[in-house]
């Protein structure tokens, strides 16, 4: 595995100026840029790639959601170079009207984790009235809490800083925490 997947900390932030598609680069924590991704303009399916380098050349990972519009959308999660399943995430449809809510599924579609926004009054203004409420979410698996996805407040550049500090067991493949990561910036981001 690309030791660019070993790290304790990431910092993913989405670019503000481009024309066509959704443009997302993943740092390191001293914010040294290390992957880069691009969602797919125009796509009836979401299709969202992580690159090893700025040219998109060096394709890692692939991101596709299993149908065209669904409510409890599946994305699954590919390491390109070995075609390799890494898992899925699959977007908890009417729990996440009111606090967002993801599965995290392994790769044969058993649940085996739960990325959760932090709070539900906070979670409830940010839908229904201020977008400038970062979100906070706490990945769990086995009941252990193993990852934290929490956006910095700026209103211009969308940043999200994800640790994995407390996987001391590395419960959780870096490959599927950045992908749930980046579907935290593209898709949740959104919805305000």
């Amino acid at each position: 595995m690309d030791p660019k997947f070993n790290l304790q900390k990431y910092v993913v932030r989405k670019q503000i100026l481009s024309l066509v598609g959704a443009k997302i680069d993943i740092f390191d924590m001293d914010e040294r840029p290390i992957m880069f991704s691009k969602m797919k303009a125009f796509k009836l399916k979401e299709d969202i790639r992580i690159f090893g380098d700025d040219t998109m050349q060096e394709e890692l990972i692939s991101i596709q959601a299993r149908s065209i519009i669904d409510f409890s959308s599946v994305f699954d999660v590919v390491d390109v170079g070995t075609g390799q399943r890494i898992g899925a995430l699959q977007r908890k449809g009417m729990k996440s009207l009111f606090k967002d809510e993801w599965a995290i599924l392994s790769p044969n579609d058993m649940e085996i984790g739960l990325i959760k926004e932090d709070n539900a009054l906070l979670a409830l203004l940010r839908r229904f009235l201020t977008n400038l409420i970062p979100q906070h979410y706490y990945a769990e698996m086995y009941g252990t809490k193993v990852a934290e996805f929490k956006q910095n407040f700026n209103p211009f550049v969308q940043k999200l800083d994800l640790d994995f500090s407390r996987d001391h067991n590395n419960q959780l493949d870096r490959r599927l925490g950045l992908a749930a990561a980046i579907l935290l910036t593209a898709v949740e981001g959104k919805q305000g």
